[in-house]
């Protein structure tokens, strides 16, 4: 099976097994790109594999992982990883990400638990990261994770977040939801936040829709629409950053697809206004 050709660019979505019919019957230049968890494509099959192959040759893959685990206690899982790497010689994919937490500790835990943030974790986390770059030939790409407690920390988030990128060579994944949802919950201006992290390693963005637990408590559930703040900082990221390629996830909570598609049309919106504004500021 090989990809469509095409630049990994633009406003993608994420691939959900609910989404599959109604994409199916979508104009094709309503999206730029799909994301999809690997681990449940790996060895699909049947009718939803060859949806899957006719996806793939429509649209550039990227992969973002539910359970590498890069932070854990646990071996790492290379034969996941060498299966991933074939996966992406397949089918053409650009970009392989993960979450820069841990999820299993003796078995998997399903669910992703901040790393302390501290010296010790950024040498354990980069010399892992560094195995599973050494197997797909390629950075990985990690994402900053939305937490609700806090563990050790010896320095701030955004600076744990920069040492694993220096000390391994990877990228980084901007989930601009992660961000005010940290931002409420731990009480930081989400700005301030983002200008402390190395942008120039970016490699594409996320934004979702997140469930108000209470004012003082937001969950990242990428179960609604996105809100206007975070919009809004999607806006000032590519301000910073020019306009990345982002995708936009749901996973469950579905609206008609078409709500989904005004959603992607918004980024591709404030991805046109920052390049212009980019342009325009490159003719000076």
């Amino acid at each position: 099976m090989m990809q469509a050709t095409g630049e990994f660019r633009g406003a993608g979505l994420g691939l959900r097994r609910a989404l599959m019919g109604p994409l199916q019957s979508a104009a094709p230049a309503s999206l730029d790109f799909l994301e999809v968890a690997p681990e449940n494509w790996l060895s699909m099959g049947g009718r939803l594999g060859r949806q899957f192959r006719q996806f793939a040759e429509r649209y550039p893959i990227a992969l973002h992982g539910l359970s590498l685990d890069i932070g854990g206690p646990d071996p790492l899982d290379l034969d996941l990883v060498r299966q991933v790497r074939d996966f992406m010689a397949t089918c053409r994919v650009p970009v392989y990400s993960e979450h820069l937490t841990y999820c299993a500790a003796e078995g998997h835990l399903y669910d992703l638990l901040p790393i302390p943030f501290t010296e010790e974790a950024v040498h354990y986390v980069a010399g892992r990261v560094r195995q599973v770059q050494d197997v797909i030939g390629a950075p990985l790409v990690l994402e900053n994770a939305s937490y609700y407690a806090q563990a050790h920390r010896d320095m701030s988030e955004a600076e744990f977040i920069t040492a694993v990128i220096a000390e391994s060579g990877c990228e980084l994944l901007l989930d601009v939801n992660n961000i005010y949802v940290n931002s409420i919950n731990h009480r930081y201006e989400p700005l301030a936040f983002l200008d402390q992290l190395p942008l120039e390693k970016v490699r594409y963005l996320h934004v979702a829709g997140h469930f108000d637990e209470a004012e003082d408590l937001k969950v990242d559930t990428h179960g609604a629409d996105v809100i206007d703040p975070v919009w809004q900082l999607l806006e000032a990221a590519y301000q910073r950053l020019g306009p990345l390629p982002t995708l936009l996830e749901r996973d469950f909570n579905f609206p008609p697809l078409q709500s989904l598609l005004d959603e992607v049309a918004e980024i591709r919106r404030l991805q046109s206004r920052a390049g212009t504004a980019h342009t325009a500021l490159g003719a000076y």
